[in-house]
């Protein structure tokens, strides 16, 4: 994998699997822009990726709405020139039952993980199909498309809904050889665990893993990067499970095989 020269936004790269697909493209050769809604955190990614010899710049911006959508893309083609690559990692998920959700949770829910991803790809197709090869990719999940998970029901929904996104678009912009995939996490060991409850609770979802153990950050951003590369270019509309086979038991009694 080989990404020199190559300009790629990622957005939700504060922390957890977002900082690690940056870091990752940046260790392969990518000019990195990063997008956050926190600067602390946002900025730190940067400064990580920059001392270890890389290239990066922070840009802030609530993705909840379309303008500032609009505003990452072109201030990263301001920056670098060119897009290659677009990660629409960022995501929300306040946990709470469907009878408690608000308005404003709801809303901040799918605007965030379903609705921006029409924006990012309404508006950097026009630079992505300039690109020698352009990638527009996603961070999905496993929750919503394929299992689900009480307290989650407007994530999940947002989730299913941007695997049926990922779908369609790849076939609209197939004619311009910008493929469009995305990546299901599992349980990932990232700080946005602590939604989930106390390590108590860590521990039996780890021992329902048949792997044994919570994904790391980095192996989403390894297959985030595959699909990114030019050896991927016939991968469209596709999503990769990185759940350490987590939804492959039929019962409880096959992980004690």
């Amino acid at each position: 994998m080989e990404f020199s020269d190559k300009v790629v936004l990622v957005t939700g790269t504060g922390q957890g699997i977002g900082r690690a697909i940056a870091e990752r493209f940046s260790a392969l050769g990518a000019k990195v822009f990063t997008v956050s809604r926190t600067a602390s955190s946002g900025q730190q990614t940067v400064d990580l990726i920059r001392q270890a010899g890389g290239e990066a710049v922070f840009h802030q911006a609530d993705l909840q709405h379309r303008e500032y959508v609009e505003q990452s893309v072109k201030a990263a083609v301001a920056e670098y020139g060119a897009l290659d690559v677009v990660v629409h990692n960022a995501a929300v998920f306040p946990f709470v039952g469907i009878e408690e959700l608000s308005e404003e949770d709801l809303e901040q829910t799918l605007a965030v993980n379903l609705k921006a991803a029409f924006w990012f790809a309404q508006v950097s197709i026009p630079f992505l199909r300039q690109s020698e090869y352009g990638r527009l990719l996603f961070t999905s999940s496993v929750t919503g498309p394929r299992v689900s998970m009480p307290g989650l029901s407007h994530y999940a929904a947002s989730k299913a809904g941007l695997n049926g996104f990922i779908r369609s678009a790849a076939l609209e912009f197939a004619k311009f050889g910008v493929t469009v995939n995305g990546v299901e996490p599992g349980l990932i060991k990232t700080p946005a665990m602590a939604n989930l409850g106390d390590e108590s609770n860590t521990e039996r979802m780890r021992a329902n893993i048949p792997l044994k153990r919570l994904g790391e950050p980095g192996e989403i951003a390894a297959a985030m990067t595959y699909l990114a590369t030019r050896e991927a270019g016939f991968v469209t509309g596709q999503t990769i499970v990185v759940d350490g086979g987590a939804l492959l038991p039929e019962n409880p009694e096959a992980l004690e095989w």
